[in-house]
């Protein structure tokens, strides 16, 4: 299972180097392409796995002025 995310910052908002670096704390590596960043799951996790991550991200973010877009995929 792959948790890839799209990243929409703001000019108001916090540095995208400070943004990415929060990310990859939590797992994700920044990729090219039609994504920003991807995190591997081991085999073993869940859906609820994906959106327990998903509350994580929003922690993570929350005061940096951007906005998320993620896309889980088995």
């Amino acid at each position: 299972m792959k948790t890839y995310i799209t990243i929409f910052f703001n000019s108001e908002g916090g540095r995208p180097s400070d943004v990415v670096d929060e990310l990859v704390q939590l797992g994700f590596q920044p990729i090219s392409g039609p994504y920003d960043m991807v995190y591997e799951w081991p085999s073993n996790a869940d859906v609820k796995d994906a959106i327990n991550f998903a509350d994580q991200i929003q922690m993570t973010l929350e005061g940096l002025g951007v906005f998320f877009k993620i896309e889980t995929v088995a």
